[in-house]
């Protein structure tokens, strides 16, 4: 009796401390989503914070990097998470374009902001020798040569691309004055510039700071309402009388549907977090702009900039040269058919191998012993398998469609398991990489954002 009031007591006092454990939140690991790859700009400002939010929260803070699409992998499996304030999204400038780019239907109503941490104004470069000293002078030029302007910074379509569009549309410019060349980032960009590939090239003043001190290159404005501390003797457009700022920004979000209480806290410890000295001081050694604001206000700038990424988009000049032109149903479309041939080659096969089984006699046949029936189970195996595919590809996303898909139907064809899945594990992720991290085209990404 002793023995069992003693275990009672011991489970009892378990029960209670699990559930006071339970009521304080945090109480367990958070999860912090980058949607960009390890090293780059945003991973180095999540981890950093998630140290320092270690430190606030008294919980480990962990960083997974979820790459692919363009932004559209991480952002997604931020909206999607549970909301249960354990996921943090570091989302980024990307959120406002994907929707419009036709990329996913994830948009920044999906999320409850938290805090901007900062924002990374659009500049415009010209080289040293250029003969434009203001950004008066580049307009003229623009309005009145009949010659045309090379401009770059990032691929057609990218936030630096759209920074650009948008100024040449609130200054009342010929957008067709200046083309374009689709150049992967701002550092060969840059480079293209000092060679005389390019007139003109829009980035960021970090990305430029560098070749701007040696000299090389001028900055002849800034696309915001206040300078920029990294250049504080360029001029904004604001004080030039251009209505128009646009630049990358990164800030942390929960998925909507997070209790308020839990929102609440989180706020507090990410600004806290936010105007630390350690943090500004890392941000300013980065040469990254800090422009922190609450979760209100952020979610105010996250509808503004949505609606002008809309009016951007929905420019003639900008479809034109959108990279999403290719429907999410490109890629499905062509393992669909695949799917058919395959199949038809299957059935094919398994006549020949019957044919080649001597002394077989099918009951369907008629009389001629050597000749085998159709085995049409295969062949409806096989449609049903790639109706279903279709079907269910929009909700479940291509990857794991994809991959049911072929995995039945090499087992419709008689693979051996061990081999079946190799073969899914490499052909499927392959083609994710091929056509939606390499060539861009969007897929139909499901509730996984893959």
């Amino acid at each position: 009796m002793k023995t069992r009031f003693l275990i009672s007591l011991l489970l009892a006092c378990l029960v209670t401390l699990g559930c006071d454990r339970a009521d304080q939140w945090p109480h367990r690991p958070i999860t912090l989503i980058c949607p960009w790859s390890a090293g780059g700009g945003t991973d180095r400002v999540s981890r950093q914070f998630a140290v320092q939010l270690e430190n606030e929260l008294d919980v480990p803070v962990n960083v997974v990097n979820a790459t692919g699409g363009g932004g559209v992998t991480g952002h997604t499996r931020g909206a999607l998470a549970r909301a249960d304030g354990y996921t943090l999204t570091m989302a980024t400038v990307e959120l406002n374009m994907l929707h419009w780019r036709g990329l996913c239907p994830i948009t920044s109503d999906r999320f409850e902001p938290l805090a901007m941490l900062n924002q990374d104004s659009a500049a415009i470069f010209v080289s040293a020798d250029s003969p434009w000293l203001s950004i008066e002078d580049l307009e003229n030029t623009i309005r009145n040569s009949p010659d045309y302007l090379r401009a770059s910074g990032t691929a057609s379509g990218g936030i630096w691309h759209l920074a650009l569009m948008g100024w040449l549309d609130a200054s009342d410019l010929p957008s067709d004055s200046v083309t374009w060349v689709s150049i992967n980032g701002a550092a060969p960009s840059l480079q293209e510039l000092m060679a005389g590939g390019l007139e003109v090239v829009c980035c960021s003043i970090p990305e430029a700071r560098a070749l701007v001190d040696a000299g090389e290159i001028r900055c002849l404005g800034v696309m915001s309402s206040q300078r920029s501390a990294a250049a504080p003797d360029v001029p904004t457009f604001a004080e030039r009388g251009i209505d128009w700022s646009m630049g990358a920004w990164r800030g942390l979000m929960f998925p909507k549907g997070v209790p308020k209480d839990r929102v609440t806290k989180m706020r507090k410890a990410v600004l806290n977090v936010a105007n630390s000295h350690e943090f500004q001081q890392f941000m300013d050694a980065a040469g990254f702009q800090v422009a922190v604001s609450d979760g209100d206000e952020f979610a105010k700038f996250l509808s503004r900039s949505d609606s002008d990424f809309g009016k951007l988009f929905n420019q003639p000049h900008m479809r034109q040269t959108s990279p999403s032109t290719i429907g999410p149903y490109l890629l499905p479309g062509i393992l669909a058919a695949l799917g058919l041939i395959v199949g038809t080659f299957g059935l094919v096969t398994s006549r020949q191998k019957c044919t080649a089984s001597p002394g077989i006699v099918f009951p369907d046949t008629a009389g001629d012993e050597n000749e085998p029936p159709i085995d049409y189970r295969l062949l409806v195996g096989f449609a049903s398998v790639v109706l279903t595919f279709i079907v269910v590809c929009e909700t479940l996303g291509y990857v794991i469609s994809a991959a049911a898909m072929t995995l039945s139907m090499l087992l419709m064809l008689r693979e051996k398991i061990p081999v079946a899945l190799t073969v899914v594990l490499v052909f499927v992720p392959s083609l994710y990489q091929v056509f939606a991290v390499v060539l861009g085209v969007p897929l139909p990404w499901g509730w996984l954002g893959w």
